[in-house]
């Protein structure tokens, strides 16, 4: 662990399912102006191009150091299923990358030494260290999204699990051969609506009908809401969690989602303890994967011990 006098930055990645994104960060937790990059990824890249935009991002944040600056080390939150001890990533969107080293990846393009760690880790993390979930010790950060996936904070620590992939929400089985991420992601929001008769293809124009009163629009907001507090309900009946921290780009489809997840959680709970558990909107927006990257470097004490 770096002393606490240590004033270095952090470069921290993240890679994601459309882009990849890299910054310096400090160690108070704030990304340096002009220093944030990102590049595409997708499904349909080659590994040499998701490759290239690592290395481009890279390259990038690195030149935007402060002249008085040193920086210690990188950072990288990725999409899973990741392999955090041989620094390997399995990313579902990323076809091309099965097994890909992208720890060495990041390391050869900085020279800097590497930490690797799922991306729904990094976001709760980021929201424990600088965010709505200060203060806690039990407690999970969402993210609703294209997909969802999310970080578990149990006794003071972050779970990773038997093979560093503790937290994909998403997975909890809420239906017959049915997930979370299915039923309530934006994708399967969408998907749904579209079954329903809804002309929309995308989370930004079912927002838009719903802040219009589309019927159709708001049923999916109200499915996706259901969906979402049953799963926090299971997950918080299993953990004892005390707060739950939602994020992600969905979770912004009607102003008051967040407080309307928190209302059917305590609705439904069938325990007294789990109607009073804090479900609150996430703070840190857009910035909390890439902090949470950095906070893998600067909080190394609430990663679980090796």
């Amino acid at each position: 662990m770096a002393r606490q006098d240590d004033d270095s930055l952090v470069l921290a990645v993240d890679l994601g399912a459309t882009k990849v994104e890299a910054a310096l960060v400090t160690p108070e937790g704030r990304i340096v102006p002009g220093s944030r990059h990102r590049a595409p990824t997708g499904r349909d890249s080659r590994s040499e191009q998701i490759a290239q935009s690592v290395r481009t991002v890279v390259a990038q944040a690195l030149g935007a150091r402060p002249e008085d600056a040193s920086i210690r080390a990188a950072g990288i939150g990725a999409a899973g299923p990741v392999d955090p001890e041989h620094g390997l990533v399995w990313p579902v969107s990323l076809p091309a990358w099965r097994g890909f080293a992208l720890r060495q990846l990041v390391s050869d393009a900085s020279g800097l030494p590497a930490t690797l760690r799922l991306d729904g880790l990094c976001i709760a993390l980021a929201e424990h260290w600088a965010g709505a979930l200060r203060g806690t010790r039990n407690a999970i950060g969402m993210v609703v999204s294209t997909g969802i996936g999310g970080g578990i904070l149990a006794d003071g620590r972050f779970l990773s699990g038997r093979t560093g992939n503790a937290g994909h929400l998403g997975q909890l089985m809420l239906e017959p051969e049915q997930t979370l991420e299915q039923l309530a992601s934006g994708t399967g929001i969408v998907a749904w609506a579209r079954s329903q008769g809804w002309a929309g293809s995308r989370g930004e124009q079912l927002a838009s009908d719903a802040a219009s009163a589309d019927p159709l629009a708001l049923a999916a907001v109200d499915r996706c809401v259901s969906y979402l507090a049953r799963g926090i309900a299971s997950a918080a009946a299993l953990l004892d969690l005390e707060a739950v921290a939602i994020g992600g780009g969905f979770s912004r489809v009607v102003p008051d989602f967040v407080a309307r997840v928190a209302g059917e959680l305590r609705r439904i709970a069938p325990l007294e303890h789990l109607r009073q558990l804090r479900v609150v909107p996430a703070a840190l927006g857009e910035d909390a994967p890439l902090v949470g990257a950095a906070a893998l470097i600067y909080r190394p004490e609430l990663l679980p011990r090796s």
